[in-house]
């Protein structure tokens, strides 16, 4: 078990992360200043309000401990690629939903130790240890999650040929690595695999719906369109899954503590199909995504 955790899980997080890195541009990041309001909402939705509202649930909701602390994880994580494919097919928003995920990804950095960090000592009754400080902590999600994709915005950057050519393989292989680790997941934790969805899932399921609903709302308000609500809602909704295993194995060494994050990748997908089966039955975007904003 030490070599999957110490080694194969996080070089599984980094190769996910590298290949994040591969589909950006800096274009990505300039588009945040020529759309600054989209960005801002999706940006409030997806940092400040989707812990708010899970700490708020975990809060009130009769769980355990270590799943409150897994709740917050999964809330913690940024949106993870899937959430840019599963835009598109909404027709919404593309550019908007690349640049949310890159930005967050990055910006975790700082978000995930102050959120796991304020977690731990508010659920798990006792001082933070030595071993999950904010820093610390900010240190490990640096180097498996920061480098990587910065590394693949360089290597896309100096050798986009080669970039363009390896991003549709590293997407695949993403995939294929976030399939095994949530397996992975779910393995270890067969025995109780039941009874753990039985006691995270719903808080979770709810967890997700409210915060695709929150934000299509709060997107409704501020956002300058229909696509960019789409885009902002499904980014909120669709977590990076991957990293919030990684950091509940690798600083509290899994167990219960992965379950939401576990029972959370499963949901999120079949809510977001359920959401894009709505928008394309019941909202009027054309089918190149080219229609006007909708105010």
């Amino acid at each position: 078990m030490g070599l999957v955790t110490e080694v194969i899980l996080p070089l599984a997080l980094a190769f996910i992360m590298f290949a994040l890195g591969l589909g950006l541009t800096f274009d990505d990041f300039v588009r945040v200043a020529k759309q600054p309001r989209d960005f801002l909402v999706g940006a409030v939705s997806q940092i400040v309000l989707l812990p708010l509202v899970a700490f708020a649930l975990v809060s009130v909701w009769p769980l355990e401990p270590e799943l409150a602390l897994g709740v917050m994880i999964i809330a913690a994580a940024p949106g993870g690629v899937t959430s840019n494919i599963l835009t598109a097919f909404a027709r919404g928003d593309v550019a908007l939903s690349i640049s949310l995920t890159a930005v967050i990804s990055l910006l975790c950095v700082l978000t995930i130790p102050l959120i796991v960090v304020f977690a731990y000592g508010q659920f798990m009754s006792g001082a933070v240890g030595e071993d999950i400080s904010v820093a610390k902590t900010a240190v490990s999600v640096f180097v498996i999650v920061t480098v990587p994709a910065l590394l693949g915005m360089i290597v896309r950057r100096f050798a986009e040929k080669f970039a363009l050519g390896f991003e549709p393989i590293a997407r695949k292989v993403s995939t294929a690595l976030f399939v095994l680790v949530l397996a992975g997941a779910i393995y270890a934790e067969r025995a109780n695999i039941v009874d753990y969805f039985a006691r995270a899932g719903l808080v979770t399921l709810v967890l997700n719906v409210a915060m695709m609903a929150l934000a299509f709302w709060l997107a409704r308000l501020f956002a300058t369109g229909l696509r960019q609500r789409i885009a902002i809602s499904i980014e909120c909704g669709l977590q990076n899954g991957t990293l919030a295993i990684a950091v509940g194995t690798l600083l509290f060494g899994g167990g219960a503590v992965l379950v939401p994050a576990a029972t959370y990748s499963l949901i999120m997908f079949g809510t977001a199909l359920v959401f894009i089966a709505f928008l394309r039955r019941h909202l009027p975007i054309d089918g190149q995504c080219g229609a006007e904003p909708v105010g």
